[in-house]
């Protein structure tokens, strides 16, 4: 009897060993740790930015559910909804019965994020701030979904095309950006944003880092006075969308628009910190180095008497 007991004690140990040998711990971008038993296989996204990492390491066709906007890749287009920008529909979401949540910190509104926890749900949430953070998030959610392997591969793919891009000029003034994320009212972003690292690595300076707000609201006064070099905002397919070069074309003495250094780039690449962001990156670069080569010539030195 007491060989079998003993023989029962080591089998359970070993069980329990396993159990806690096989589960999942991973930290948040917000420093949340987050914990599952076992690979997630129902995932619910509330993010586009989600959405797409969660594709990007093959986990794709474990997600339930997806928030408006989630529209990359294709297969994501079939995906039900789940609610919108400004409200999740927590009924909906709860009936999906997913054992992985994945929200956006600065997305998602936080009363709601904490009755999907307060419901029991475990709930991961990403906010990349450095295009650094991209391949980490990719990593992180390949360990919760047990997609290890093809997480790896697509931060390597990711890491090999940031390691291409074109670094800042040393010696050479950063040129002073303005990014406009909104026209009325007129939004920008500050160096929390990610899209700010961007700019720091093409070689830039948003002319508002310095805001305290992620995406402040700045008056057309405050941004002329910034006198920027580089004026740069989001293009979209939308057929209303607004021109939004023309509001600044009278302001001549202004050196972007006296040297036409206005940039659109891809809105979808560039607002949505997901594998696409480095495609984004590179548009973005290209723009920062045609205006550098349209600053006036340096005058010369004086000659001596």
């Amino acid at each position: 009897m007491a060989k079998v007991f003993r023989i029962l004690s080591l089998l359970i140990g070993i069980a329990l060993w396993q159990s806690a040998a096989a589960q999942i711990a991973v930290t948040d971008d917000t420093g949340q740790l987050v914990k599952l038993s076992a690979p997630a296989q129902r995932i619910v996204s509330l993010a586009p930015h989600v959405t797409e990492l969660l594709f990007a390491t093959g986990a794709g066709s474990k997600i339930v559910g997806v928030m408006e906007g989630s529209d990359y890749p294709p297969e994501a287009r079939r995906i039900p909804r789940v609610g919108g920008p400004s409200a999740i529909d927590l009924e909906m979401l709860v009936a999906l019965q997913p054992d992985l949540v994945v929200g956006w910190a600065s997305g998602n509104p936080p009363a709601q994020i904490a009755k999907l926890r307060a419901l029991g749900l475990t709930v991961f949430l990403s906010e990349p701030r450095t295009l650094e953070d991209i391949p980490q998030s990719l990593l992180r959610l390949g360990q919760l979904t047990g997609k290890r392997a093809p997480a790896q591969a697509a931060a390597q793919r990711f890491r090999d095309r940031l390691a291409k891009l074109p670094a800042a000029r040393e010696g050479t003034p950063p040129v002073r950006t303005f990014y406009q994320i909104w026209q009325s009212p007129l939004m920008t972003l500050s160096d929390k944003h990610i899209i700010s690292d961007v700019l720091r690595r093409c070689g830039a300076e948003n002319v508002f880092g310095a805001e305290a707000a992620l995406t402040p609201a700045v008056s057309m006064e405050a941004a002329l006075a910034t006198n920027p070099e580089l004026l740069v905002a989001s293009r979209t397919t939308r057929p209303d969308e607004p021109d939004w070069i023309a509001p600044w074309l009278s302001w001549r003495y202004v050196s972007a628009v006296a040297r036409r250094n206005f940039c659109d780039v891809t809105a979808d690449w560039m607002s949505r910190a997901g594998p696409r962001l480095i495609d984004g990156a590179e548009e973005l670069c290209a723009c920062v180095a045609a205006a550098r080569q349209k600053r006036p010539a340096a005058a010369p030195p004086a000659p001596r008497r």
